[in-house]
Parts: C-alpha cells; structure tokens; sequence
C-alpha cells in the first residue's frame, strides 16, 4: 500500500534529481558547477588566464542556462576519474566513445585533428591503419575519444604513447624521439611558437588529414545539468553570441 509518507518521500527523491543541490525551484540564484578543463591547450584552453575558444564558449553557454563554471585544470585522464567519483560536476572535450557513464551534452564544437611528421621522413600515411608501422605520440585520452579503428592501431601498435602536456608532442617529433604525433592543428601550431624558431624553420612538417573532424561534448553527472547547458548552447548560438567568441580567436593559430 503506498500511503501518503511514502508518496512524499518518493517526490522529495525524484526532486533532488531533477533540480540542482542547494537551489530551490524560482529562487533565481545562478548554480555553481565545478568543470574540469583538459590542461593548457591553446587556443582552446588558455590555463593560466582562464580563457579561450573551448572555455569561453562553455561558460558563456553554462551562464545563459543560469549556471556558473568554477573550472578546475587537469590532464584529461584525471579528469574522467574525478567525473566518475563524483569530484567534478562535469568535464569538457570528450564524446561517447570515452566509455563515460555520464550524460553527454549536444556537440559544442569540433577538433581537427591530424597526423603529423617531419617532411624530410616522407612517411607513406593513407589511413589510421598505417599509423601502426610508426611510433606515435597523441593526446591524452584520445586512444578512446578518436573512435573505434584509431583505438585499434594505439591498442596493437607497441610504440603509441600519450602526453598529458600537449606542448611535449611538438618537441619529441623535431628531436627525431617519435615518427608521428597525433592532435588538432591549431594546438600543434601554438606550440611550435613556443620552440626556437631555428628549430621550427629549418624543420617542414607534412600534415595528414586522415581524420574527420571530431565533435566534442560535454558529460555531466545528472540529467538536469545536461539539459540546462544544452538550452544554453542554444541560447548562445541563437544570439549571435557563439560566432562572436569564434571571432576573437580566428587568428589565433
């Protein structure tokens, strides 16, 4: 028999999971969520200045929802462990090939990644399957977040490694320490104008643009966070407000 505690009980319980803790229904207080940021990665993530084209884009899209980012920095590896323990409220760049159990935003933006190796090795690179005759260094996580047959070069391939430090990749292929590094354009460009420029200039690179552009999603802890940033999102493509945050980066490599 359900009697009238128990239905209370049970609404108390499915309130708690739908509205955010610590806020009550018309309240209008803005929602603090505590999001990992993969570490310094420009022009996507400026760390120390907490800015960039990923960061302002999520936290202009988290405010129009009524939530405010409180962003916390760290390897992307270390980031998905804090999701799963409860210690994030939610982690950016990443998609459901990470193997999260979480829910994952609508796609904010893409990634282009490519393969890259110095021009003078006239590597042979037609597939992702072909990454497996060479020593690779990629981004963090990205044995899982760049799908199903890249996962299956990394996983057979005895030479794949992965940095946490993006700006690493760019100084093992100019010392000749790896055959190929794996990550977005725009990344590896910003670094190479943190390495000597004698080093850069008399080194050419050649890009293989074996991937399609990767979406990126967030993943939060509960549903209702989850839908609020997607109603943000929309706000924010909505009103112009998107393109002009793309706009302040466009020269930025």
């Amino acid at each position: 028999m359900i009697t009238r505690r128990n239905a209370v009980f049970g609404l108390c319980t499915l309130l708690c999971s739908v509205l955010p803790q610590g806020v009550s229904a018309g309240s209008g207080r803005a929602v603090v969520l505590q999001i990992g940021f993969g570490s310094n990665k420009p022009p996507y993530v400026f760390e120390a200045e907490r800015r960039g084209l990923e960061f302002d884009i999520v936290v202009a899209a988290a405010r129009r929802a009524g939530m405010e980012v409180q962003p916390f920095f760290a390897p992307m590896e270390r980031l998905q462990g804090m999701l799963q323990q409860g210690r994030l409220d939610g982690i950016a760049t990443t998609n459901p090939y990470s193997r999260l159990k979480a829910y994952f935003s609508q796609p904010y933006m893409e990634y282009h990644n490519v393969a890259v190796a110095l021009a003078q090795r006239k590597l042979v690179l037609n597939d992702i399957a072909d990454l497996s005759r060479y020593s690779v260094s990629s981004f963090q996580r990205s044995r899982q977040l760049l799908g199903p047959q890249f996962e299956a070069m990394a996983n057979g391939n005895p030479r794949y490694r992965e940095e946490g430090d993006q700006q690493i990749r760019n100084l093992l292929l100019y010392a000749g320490r790896v055959d190929v590094i794996v990550g977005d354009w725009r990344i590896i460009q910003y670094f190479n104008r943190l390495l000597p420029p004698d080093l850069v200039a008399r080194q050419a690179l050649t890009v293989y643009p074996l991937f399609p552009a990767t979406p990126y999603q967030m993943a939060f802890r509960y549903q209702w966070q989850r839908d609020n940033f997607d109603r943000g999102l929309e706000m924010l493509r909505k009103s112009g407000a998107y393109r002009e945050i793309e706009a302040r980066y466009d020269h930025v490599p």
